[in-house]
């Protein structure tokens, strides 16, 4: 599956060479003609950017077992299995949850000294760049990794729990839980406007997303640099209006990667995607929430300090 998020990248339904005839195990593609003739290719409907079906060659392959083959051929079978909208779910249930536990352990177990810096604040940065570079090995890699996705889990987890409870501290009492109430409720609001087809999830918005999302990453990035050796105020999207506006657009850019991460499941699940990519789906989402969340405790943190002053 193609990236639906800022900076990763996963293989997507449309890959060169693939075959496009659809198993007998596969369901209809979403939107797909009925009666058309086999070998003809996938019409993946108005709303996806692919057209063909990469998962035909795999499905093709996965023999079928009996009760009495080895435990490790069963395990495989089940991997190989359609993916289905529970997989998704309950991957996602153990990502996500693996987040917030270990966010709530490093909150409680990592104590915060007045002066603003300790131990805690280098175990958060060790863990935020350990969580970015879990996050690379598996996007580069062919196959979902479950172990890599919960170690990234982990490791992102004790850095929002350090830089939440940092933030709950010293700069915004109450931003946490207005951020966690707001990604809930973006999230929410995606998912109703996906269910609805009030998006639109064409090629179209696709590309547009993906440059928009580009542009963001590396407006971020001279900011980085500009705080770095131009004496801490960057290009001030951490203050003002401009910060606000700055941290609005990251959440917009956030709710649409929901909706091609909502769009990738659905077409999963059509083109009868292995078990295991659910694992994948479950990567996307965990990401791309992380991302609105900390898009909107920055937001919350330079209001409530304006509402301070």
């Amino acid at each position: 599956m193609k990236s639906s998020n800022p900076v990763f990248s996963r293989r997507g339904f449309a890959r060169e060479g693939a075959r496009t005839e659809r198993s007998p195990r596969q369901p209809q593609a979403v939107g797909a003609q009925a009666g058309a003739p086999v070998g003809a290719p996938v019409d993946a409907g108005p709303y996806a950017p692919y057209a063909v079906n990469p998962y035909t060659d795999s499905a093709l392959r996965t023999p079928s077992l009996s009760k009495d083959a080895p435990p490790r051929d069963r395990a495989t079978a089940a991997d190989d299995a359609a993916m289905t909208i529970d997989d998704v779910v309950a991957r996602s249930a153990l990502t996500l949850g693996t987040v917030a536990v270990a966010a709530a352990l490093s909150w409680i177990l990592l104590p915060l000294d007045d002066a603003g810096l300790g131990l805690s604040y280098g175990t958060a940065a060790s863990a935020g760049l350990l969580a970015f570079a879990l996050s690379l090995v598996q996007s580069f890699r062919r196959e979902p990794s479950p172990g890599l996705i919960l170690a990234y889990a982990a490791a992102e987890g004790v850095f929002l729990g350090v830089i939440s409870h940092a933030t709950s501290a010293y700069v915004a009492p109450g931003a946490v839980v207005q951020a966690v109430l707001g990604t809930l409720a973006v999230f929410a609001g995606v998912l109703i406007a996906y269910r609805m087809h009030w998006i639109r999830v064409t090629r179209r918005f696709h590309g547009f997303v993906l440059a928009s999302a580009t542009g963001f990453v590396l407006l971020m990035l001279v900011d980085l640099v500009a705080s770095a050796f131009g004496g801490g105020g960057g290009l001030g999207f951490d203050s003002g209006a401009l910060g606000v506006l700055f941290g609005a657009v990251g959440i917009a850019l956030g709710a649409c990667f929901l909706a091609l991460d909502f769009k990738q499941v659905e077409d999963g699940i059509a083109y009868g995607a292995p078990r295991k990519e659910s694992w994948l789906a479950a990567f996307g989402l965990t990401v791309t929430l992380v991302w609105i969340y900390l898009e909107a405790l920055r937001v919350l943190t330079i209001l409530l300090q304006q509402g301070d002053d």
